[in-house]
């Protein structure tokens, strides 16, 4: 081989970069249901369908339901009387739901049976006479529909500078519990403070951080390093989604996230020294469905790549059960309306 053949065979990954697939990644268990039930209904019902809050943080996910009939809200006051209402999967406060109750409307509770788990926690140790510490991001749908389990009693900590400043009545009666979709390790610094601050409290018997958030943080930790970019695919509102880019980021890898292919740029996969990356990672947030990664990877041959593969990782069969009333549609039906 000359040398001019040999320096372009060296050179010839660089502009064919590698794109290696996290596993898992995508919809979880909880995100699945939550559309499912709001696909059942539109079947079962019709349009309009009412839908408290996004379904779940994702655009792609929320335009493709609206096309069908679904409509989201915020106040419940835009809802019209005998009509049929979806809550989110984030979950919803009580005061949210006494009010469906009130106004009499049909409902179906599309909140993630594991956000669902730490609101009966909240409510049984709440009749023990316990306070609570809720560790998550403010303004966040799931927090807020947590903390509104109780009408006092619960606070909010954002990091561990907030511990200290918490108005436990009793250390001796104080349990703590997490927004599902936190970053796996700020989340056991912030327990950690409030451990040493209030060394009584309860913790929750497994943690709160679901299965799937822990699942993809801990593929982006061993794809991370070897690769030279991650792209997340994931909308802005999503916190998991964030926490995957952030957790590329802290783990030195530049990170980005895409709400859909058009939103990733060229020059992202630029090199430190102007070559392109020979590794492209891709992973997607636990509310991204699998349609948004296949035209990610398009878009990522458009630009050279030509390999992709899958890394090695955890295999997910959660599933978890329908309400009562949704479950006489065939799976046949369901999947023919998604296409």
């Amino acid at each position: 081989m000359t040398d001019a053949a040999a320096l372009q065979a060296s050179e010839a990954p660089l502009n064919a970069p590698e794109v290696i697939l996290a596993e898992p990644r995508g919809f979880c268990a909880g995100v699945d249901r939550a559309i499912e039930i709001v696909e059942r209904a539109l079947l079962k019902f019709g349009a309009p369908i009412y839908v408290r809050h996004e379904i779940v943080h994702n655009t792609y996910v929320v335009n493709d339901l609206k096309a069908r009939g679904a409509i989201f809200i915020e106040d419940l006051a835009e809802v019209p009387p005998g009509a049929t209402l979806v809550f989110s999967a984030h979950g919803v406060s009580q005061e949210v739901r006494q009010e469906a109750a009130r106004r009499g409307f049909q409902v179906f509770d599309a909140t993630c049976p594991l956000v669902t788990k730490v609101h009966v926690e909240v409510a049984k140790l709440h009749r023990e006479g316990y306070e609570f510490i809720m560790i998550g991001h403010k303004g966040h749908p799931e927090v807020e529909g947590t903390m509104g389990q109780l009408s006092e009693g619960i606070y909010l900590v954002e990091d561990v500078a907030d511990v200290a400043a918490v108005p436990v009545k009793n250390p001796a009666k104080l349990a703590v519990v997490t927004q599902t979709t936190l970053s796996v390790d700020d989340a056991a610094e912030i327990l950690a403070a409030v451990k040493t601050h209030f060394p009584e409290v309860r913790e929750p018997k497994k943690q709160d951080i679901c299965y799937a958030t822990q699942n993809r943080q801990d593929a982006v930790k061993v794809m991370a390093p070897q690769v030279d970019v991650v792209i997340v695919v994931g909308s802005p509102t999503s916190s998991n989604s964030n926490r995957l880019r952030e957790l590329a980021e802290r783990l030195g890898t530049p990170g980005y996230m895409v709400d859909s292919a058009d939103d990733l740029k060229a020059e992202w996969l630029d090199g430190p020294n102007g070559q392109t990356a020979r590794r492209v990672g891709l992973t997607a947030g636990a509310s991204a469905p699998d349609v948004l990664v296949q035209a990610v990877i398009e878009r990522l041959r458009a630009l050279g790549a030509t390999t992709v593969r899958s890394l090695p990782g955890v295999e997910e069969h959660v599933r978890f059960p329908l309400p009562l009333g949704l479950g006489d549609k065939s799976m046949a039906e369901v999947s023919s309306s998604r296409s």
